[in-house]
């Protein structure tokens, strides 16, 4: 199983739409449309799940800069998920640090 990174989507790409484009070069698993938790908008990329590796790699080969709904794709294999990550708060992150608020510089 090979997943796909497709970048670059116009908002009109439906998954219906990926699904016939990569179709076209061997099975897909799935097509996974990013959208937008709060606003339930496509954020413009998805993911493919194909079958055959091979078959991955000619359509990352031929659909990488093809147009489709007027954008040119960026169509690469998906890098593997990293661990941790995600919360965007920033700041200080030790417990010792909470509640304390500054300390002295002296």
């Amino acid at each position: 199983m090979t997943n796909i990174f497709v970048g670059n989507l116009s908002y009109q790409t439906t998954q219906d739409d990926l699904q016939a484009a990569f179709s076209a070069f061997g099975g897909v698993e799935r097509v996974s449309v990013v959208t937008d938790r709060d606003t339930g908008q496509p954020r413009g990329f998805a993911f493919v799940e194909m079958t055959d590796a091979n078959a991955a790699q000619t359509a990352i080969a031929q659909l990488n800069g093809a147009e489709l709904n007027g954008r040119a794709l960026n169509v690469n294999e998906a890098r593997p998920k990293t661990t941790g990550g995600g919360g965007g708060y920033g700041g200080r992150n030790s417990d010792s640090s909470r509640g304390r608020g500054r300390q002295s510089r002296w």
